[in-house]
């Protein structure tokens, strides 16, 4: 009897150094960038960048200037880049998905009301794996 519960312990404490590890889980990419703001001018939401996409502090400055933000946070544009989109209406909700070929898909969900001005969202994403944005290469500058 004793000499079999030595064995099953010994069992055991054997087989728990095989156990496989847990893969880590992975934490989502931490926002850099995440405004939600609003303009009085209305032309000035001609500003936003062409594709939506800024890829460089030149144009994240550009951008900043025209719009009058304020101390615009600094951006690693080796690993990053900003994804911007504007409304007229109170709301706008920006939500993003890589697909398995590199393209970025960019959904924006406003709202149908409108106001003064235009409101906009610029957000952070990470750019690991980008190769285009809604089917659109990455801006150069």
């Amino acid at each position: 009897m004793v000499r079999s519960l030595l064995v099953t312990a010994l069992a055991v404490v054997v087989l728990v150094p095989f156990a496989p590890a847990e893969e880590p889980k992975k934490e989502p990419a931490k926002l850099t960038v995440n405004i939600f703001a609003s303009n009085a001018d209305a032309k000035l939401a001609k500003e936003m960048p062409e594709n939506g996409v800024i890829a460089s502090a030149k144009a994240w400055d550009k951008l900043a200037k025209a719009w009058g933000i304020k101390e615009p946070v600094k951006v690693n544009f080796d690993k990053e880049i900003l994804i911007v989109a504007t409304t007229v209406g109170s709301r706008l909700n920006l939500s993003t998905k890589l697909d398995e070929k590199g393209d970025l898909k960019i959904l924006g969900l406003a709202t149908s009301d409108f106001g003064e001005g235009f409101r906009y969202v610029i957000k952070s994403v990470n750019k690991d794996g980008v190769k285009t944005v809604n089917g659109k290469a990455l801006p150069k500058e």
